[in-house]
């Protein structure tokens, strides 16, 4: 089927997803999660199809975010009940006014309508983006990269087979059959037949989006994050959330990219860094961190020189940006310059340094002692994500099933006219 015909029946499916209730988006999300689980071995052999097609073309770190495994389906399934679970936004009345003409006007939630989502090689973006586009009463096209096309494949069949177990229209979630660029630009210019586009995936990606698309566009973010270590920070929790920040998964968008020092503490804090993340590390057989130094840092300990692009890039690696700052007003400075508005963090026990840092930082989450690894739909209570959103309106940071939605006025009278 060509992608102008799938957007042509997800538009005629949007009314279905819009006039269902509440009851019945659950029912058909459960079904959906049953059915993840009651496919999974075709999903695994799907995926592992794409494994060994993949093997030698990515790197290891982006290998791990292709795979899937008994456990990640589960937790994939797990997830569409979790949104299964959430309030249902679609009819919230946001602002309910009386004029004195007596019209009643409410400012109410809607779908969006058909959300088309374009991601790259991972299977999971999958099922979540479906679970919110459906809870939020959307019809949903989902474009995948050419790695993960298999699995995704028969995600999708799987996630069908819910939605017709609870009467929904199968046409309301489809995957893209063409995997070649012509494709991703038909969805960016599908203008009637896209409500809503959504980039997920590297930077190439999401600005040619942004910079091609006649469709609205929801900027989601490559993760330039930083953790800056105050001089006031408690060393030992520093390390920590570095190592989380860093080490727990570095193919994600969370992940931190880059370090700031103070100079004050940069003698003492740097050696203990590299000892955590590079020597330590070697010692339990686990990827040692490369650190990429500036020419402060690199006086303090061995390094690689950092060259002129690694504060701005997104490694997606064991690969660590360091820099020394005089302030935590350079630290902000050098965030404001290099970063993609993701997340970043400080690590100080200075209230007057974590409220300056705060308030001066403009990025989606700004932490204050913990991880940037924090960002995420589930993590805030929103159920799956749709992605994280860099940019300032509509919808910024984790996007759930609220930022899937519009809004619409509904006027009520008895017979008013002007």
């Amino acid at each position: 089927m060509t992608t102008m015909e799938i957007l042509q029946r997800a538009k005629k499916a949007k009314g279905a997803m819009a006039l269902a209730d509440t009851a019945v988006k659950n029912r058909a999300l459960e079904a959906m999660a049953d059915a993840l689980m009651d496919n999974s071995q075709s999903i695994l052999t799907a995926n592992g199809l794409d494994l060994i097609e993949a093997k030698g073309v990515v790197s290891d770190v982006m290998l791990d975010r292709l795979a899937l495994n008994e456990e990640r389906i589960f937790g994939m399934a797990q997830g569409v009940r979790e949104v299964a679970q959430l309030p249902d936004p679609v009819g919230a009345v946001l602002r309910r006014e009386k004029r004195p003409n007596g019209l009643v006007i409410e400012k109410t939630a809607v779908p969006m309508g058909v959300i088309a989502i374009i991601y790259e090689s991972r299977p999971n973006v999958t099922s979540d983006a479906a679970a919110l586009a459906l809870k939020a009463g959307s019809a949903c096209v989902l474009r995948c990269g050419k790695e993960a096309h298999r699995s995704a494949a028969a995600i999708v069949a799987a996630l069908r087979k819910g939605l017709s177990a609870a009467g929904l229209p199968q046409d309301a979630l489809a995957l893209v059959e063409d995997i070649t660029r012509q494709s991703a630009n038909e969805l960016m210019t599908a203008s009637g037949l896209v409500d809503l586009l959504i980039p997920r995936g590297g930077a190439g990606l999401i600005r040619a989006c942004v910079d091609n698309a006649t469709v609205p566009v929801i900027e989601t973010g490559t993760g330039i994050c930083h953790v800056y270590v105050d001089k006031d920070a408690d060393l030992d929790m520093a390390l920590s959330i570095l190592e989380n920040a860093k080490c727990s998964r570095p193919s994600v968008c969370n992940a931190a990219e880059a370090c700031l020092v103070h100079r004050d503490i940069a003698e003492l804090f740097l050696p203990r860094l590299k000892e955590l993340l590079v020597e330590q590390r070697g010692r339990q057989g686990l990827p040692r961190v490369e650190l990429r130094l500036d020419e402060a840092a690199a006086s303090v300990i061995g390094g690689t020189p950092a060259g002129e692009r690694d504060f701005d890039t997104e490694f997606l690696d064991y690969i660590l940006a360091v820099k020394v700052v005089d302030s935590v007003d350079e630290a902000c400075a050098h965030i404001a310059a290099h970063s993609t508005g993701h997340s970043e963090a400080i690590v100080t026990a200075n209230e007057d340094a974590a409220r300056r840092f705060t308030a001066l930082v403009d990025s989606a989450a700004v932490y204050w002692n913990a991880s940037t690894r924090f960002t995420d739909g589930g993590v805030f209570g929103l159920g799956c994500e749709m992605g994280i959103s860099t940019q300032r309106l509509h919808a910024r940071g984790p996007m759930g099933l609220a930022e899937l939605c519009t809004y619409k006025y509904i006027v009520k009278g008895t017979g008013q006219i002007r």
